[in-house]
């Protein structure tokens, strides 16, 4: 379910709410039992964002993913990331950075501590960035 504004954050706050616990992750269906609300990210001014999105957005430095993807996500010798998670499951995802598509030039980064430490944190970001809640590549911490 897609939130504008929140009451309390202000109108210029974005987040996407998915119904679960612990680490924010997206859901396809709502499982009926479940009724607390976790935000896969929380964005305001279109680059301000949550400690979980901000560790996401330092993954995607610290690994380099913008030599091959482009610095705004956009694509550049691998695809755009824009696109690509508009149709990528959350599991798809973790599967192609995990295991790479070697075939395709992706690596695998299974051997990647900070990828594989921060691989839902990653998702939040690019999936704010393809949603188009977070309008800029590079974020910063909220305030």
């Amino acid at each position: 379910m897609r939130i504008g504004s929140l009451p309390g954050i202000g109108a210029a706050a974005v987040s996407l709410l998915v119904l679960g616990s612990g680490p924010a992750v997206a859901a396809d269906a709502p499982s009926a039992g479940n009724k607390t609300q976790t935000p896969l990210y929380t964005v305001v001014d279109g680059f301000k964002v949550d400690p979980n999105t901000l560790e996401g957005f330092r993954t995607w430095r610290a690994a380099a993913c913008d030599r091959c993807h482009g610095a705004n996500q956009e694509g550049l010798v691998g695809p755009s990331l824009i696109e690509a998670l508009k149709v990528l499951t959350p599991d798809q995802f973790k599967q192609t950075v995990t295991n790479g598509r070697l075939e395709k030039g992706m690596p695998s980064f299974k051997t990647s501590p900070i990828v594989m430490t921060h691989l839902d944190n990653l998702y939040d970001y690019l999936k704010g960035r393809s949603d188009g809640a977070i309008t800029k590549a590079h974020v910063e911490a909220m305030q």
